[in-house]
C-alpha cells in the first residue's frame, strides 16, 4: 500500500517527517540498491534537505535550476513534499512546500542523469552538462550544493557571475559550501565529501576552499547581498548555506 495512504492524517512531526522521506526515496528504487540507498541517506542525514522545506527558503520561486544535481534528490523532494501537502501530511510548524513550476538540473556524470531519469522519468529535466560551460537560461533561484570547490578560482568566479546573469534582481542563490575555517571538522568534512565522490565514480580530484568570509566576498563581487546560514545540525561537518540575493 502507498506510504501516504497509510497515514493520511498523520499530525505528528516525526510521522510526517517519516512519510516525505520514504515518498522522496521510493522512485530511487527503480535506479537500483546504490540509487536508492544514496537518496534515503542523503535526503535523511543531510539538513540541507530539510532546511529547504523547514525555513521556506524557496518559497514563491517559479522556476528553480539546480547546478550539479547529482540523481535529482533535489526535485524529488520537492515533489515528495508537493505531493504530501495535498495529502494533508505535513508539519504544522513548517510553511507550504515550493510549488515551482519547473525544476531543472544539470550534471557532470552521465551515471547520476541516468539514475535521475530511470527514478524520475525523462521530462524531469534534468540533463548532462558542465556547468563552468552549460548556459542556465533564465530561472528565478539557483541551487548549488557541495559543488563549487571542485572548481577553481576562476571558475567559481565565472559560473557564480553566470548565475547571476540568470536571475533577475531579487532572484536567490543557495549555495551550500564547506568553511575553510572551520578546523577539523572542514578537514572530516573534507574526507567523507572525497569518498562519497569516490564512491559516485568522480575521480579523486582537488578541491579548491574558500573560509565563510572569503566566499561572501566573492559573491558580492558577483552582484549579490549574502547572508550565512549555519547547516551542520546534527552532522560532524563545517558546512555553511550562504543565501545570495541579486541585486
Amino acid at each position: 500500500m502507498d506510504r501516504v495512504a497509510t497515514i493520511r492524517t498523520a499530525s505528528s512531526p516525526r510521522a510526517a517527517w517519516v512519510a516525505l522521506l520514504d515518498s522522496a526515496s521510493e522512485p530511487f528504487a527503480s535506479a537500483g540498491r546504490f540509487a536508492y540507498h544514496f537518496a534515503r541517506g542523503k535526503l535523511g542525514g543531510d539538513p540541507a534537505y530539510r532546511g529547504i522545506l523547514e525555513r521556506g527558503l524557496l518559497a514563491e520561486r517559479r522556476r528553480i535550476l539546480d547546478l550539479g544535481c547529482g540523481q535529482g534528490l533535489l526535485s524529488a523532494w520537492l515533489r515528495a513534499a508537493q505531493r504530501l501537502y495535498d495529502a494533508g501530511v505535513w508539519t504544522a510548524d513548517w510553511p507550504a512546500p515550493p510549488r515551482p513550476q519547473s525544476t531543472a538540473g544539470l550534471e557532470l556524470m552521465e551515471s547520476d542523469v541516468r539514475r535521475a531519469h530511470r527514478a524520475l522519468g525523462n521530462t524531469c529535466g534534468i540533463a548532462q552538462g558542465d556547468i563552468r560551460f552549460a548556459p542556465f537560461g533564465s530561472v528565478d533561484a539557483v541551487v548549488i550544493l557541495d559543488v563549487l570547490h571542485y572548481m577553481d578560482g576562476a571558475a567559481q568566479h565565472d559560473v557564480l557571475k553566470r548565475v547571476r546573469a540568470a536571475l533577475p534582481p531579487g532572484g536567490l542563490l543557495l549555495l551550500r559550501i564547506g568553511d575553510a575555517g572551520g578546523g577539523l571538522r572542514f578537514r572530516y568534512s573534507q574526507w567523507v565529501d572525497k569518498l562519497v565522490m569516490l564512491l559516485r565514480g568522480h575521480a579523486w580530484v582537488r578541491t579548491h576552499c574558500r573560509s565563510v568570509m572569503q566566499w561572501q566576498d566573492l559573491l558580492c563581487q558577483c552582484g549579490f547581498e549574502v547572508r550565512a546560514m549555519p547547516m551542520s545540525q546534527g552532522t560532524p561537518f563545517a558546512n555553511v548555506l550562504l543565501l545570495g540575493h541579486a541585486i
